[in-house]
């Protein structure tokens, strides 16, 4: 370097301007200002960018208020109108009826039973075929099984619904005595057929992130492939696994046509799987596309339920977030 050095404290960008400012060009160099020039030409591009990712970075969170708006003032003229006790302690919902009661827990409980019905269908099977696809699939099968599970999340939920109602619901009469036409059980287990790729995809992601080394060491040990899988590979992705079990349930708890179709109409506090139910979520669907009059108390139902459900997968999410960093493990 010519001229007096540049203070080592300074950035490699302050001694490139330096630089180009206050030593001659050397042969073959392009001129100071053709260096200035691209410098700023550089400083505007990457301005761009920065302001260009962190609207995309805001968009998740103007969406987030704006349902927050949008469901905020229908929800408080609501509870104007209705005891927020009531709301949380009556066992009966009947705001359609002559007789309006407004006990949420009957539609609670529906869309607790049917989720969790769900998921007791798909944490083994989406587990199961992780494990498998990670551990001990070759290359080659996985590369085919892996789309191949996956386009059963493409398939639309409204032919779920259906699928429950025509084939899984006759076929469970056979086995199951008393099973009405519409029921959570049959809903619940089609649900859990759909959310089975989510919950294998995710957790197979997280058992390959974690590092061969780990597998090796077990190897050396003298453990079997079954056991390497389970006890090595399968604890260190716990946190990943469990973020996935619970976007399963954010998704089963919002899922809409299936139950609107397969599992009824009927608001009953009841965990009897058997019997016809409804979720949260049909009962917006039948309010939305009914006779109600805009701005009546029963339309106003709707948001306050759309609300509650809003809050229950908002901590289920602040869950999921909270335990994946508690028990994340980082490996160099």
């Amino acid at each position: 370097m010519r001229g007096f050095p540049a203070p080592a404290c300074y950035t490699e960008r302050w001694v490139t301007d330096w630089m180009a400012l206050h030593q001659p060009p050397a042969d073959g160099y392009p001129p100071r200002g053709s260096i200035l020039a691209r410098n700023r030409a550089r400083d505007l591009r990457e301005g761009f960018v920065r302001v260009l990712l962190l609207l995309a970075a805001a968009v998740s969170v103007m969406t987030t208020l704006g349902i927050l708006l949008s469901l905020s003032r229908e929800t408080l003229e609501f509870f104007r109108q209705v005891s927020i006790v009531d709301y949380f302690t009556q066992t009966e919902w009947t705001p359609l009826f002559s007789v309006q009661k407004f006990g949420i827990w009957a539609l609670i409980s529906a869309t607790a039973l049917t989720s969790f019905i769900a998921l007791a269908i798909a944490v083994p099977l989406g587990l199961l075929a992780a494990i498998y696809l990670s551990e001990f699939a070759a290359p080659r099968v996985r590369d085919v099984l892996k789309p191949a599970l996956e386009v059963l999340a493409g398939i639309p939920t409204v032919v779920y619904g259906f699928f429950a109602l025509i084939v899984v619901t006759p076929q469970l009469q056979k086995v199951v005595p008393g099973l009405s036409t519409f029921n959570s059980l049959s809903a619940g287990i089609v649900m859990g057929i759909m959310i089975v790729p989510l919950v294998a995809s995710l957790s197979e992601d997280a058992m390959n992130s974690v590092p061969r080394a780990l597998r090796e060491a077990a190897y050396g040990l003298g453990a079997t492939r079954f056991e390497t899988a389970t006890r090595v590979v399968f604890p260190a992705a716990l946190s990943g696994i469990v973020a996935a079990v619970i976007l399963a349930l954010s998704r089963a708890v919002g899922e809409t046509m299936i139950v609107a179709v397969a599992a009824g109409q009927n608001p009953t506090l009841t965990l009897d799987p058997r019997v016809p139910v409804e979720t949260m979520t049909a009962y917006i669907v039948q309010v939305s596309l009914g006779d109600t009059p805009y701005g009546s108390l029963a339309y106003l139902t709707i948001f306050a339920v759309g609300t509650t459900l809003f809050v229950m997968t908002f901590f289920l999410n602040l869950f999921s977030h909270w335990f994946v960093k508690r028990f994340r493990e980082v490996y160099d």
